[in-house]
């Protein structure tokens, strides 16, 4: 974007100074080249700040474009981590089930023993 806008201030100097000079050459009252070159740098400044507001525009575009890419990614990545987390939560319930009921097995056999013997 830095080289575009180098580029475009160049055309528009270069542009300047050559209207500047053939205005000058011309053979025109001081008056009458007075006012041309007040209309023609009022022109120019015209352009240049529509061609500003433009990459104003641009910018602010892609700064969106840029914030929301983020904004997504960063969404995905908590998304991702709550699935795991969900995950590792019911494993680790199913886990802690099992071993209840092994313990519950394990005690009431030993009940069943006792009450035998």
């Amino acid at each position: 974007m830095k080289d575009q806008t180098k580029v475009i201030a160049a055309l528009l100097v270069g542009a300047a100074a050559g209207a500047a000079i053939g205005l000058l050459l011309a053979p025109e009252s001081g008056s009458e080249l007075r006012e041309d070159i007040a209309d023609y740098v009022n022109d120019l400044f015209e352009k240049a700040k529509n061609q500003a507001q433009n990459t104003v525009g641009d910018v602010k575009d892609y700064t969106s474009s840029v914030v929301d890419k983020a904004k997504s990614k960063f969404n995905g990545i908590v998304g991702d981590a709550n699935d795991y987390k969900d995950e590792a939560v019911d494993a680790a319930q199913a886990k802690a089930d099992e071993a209840k009921d092994k313990v519950k097995s394990t005690a009431n056999d030993w009940n069943n023993s006792i009450q035998q013997a």
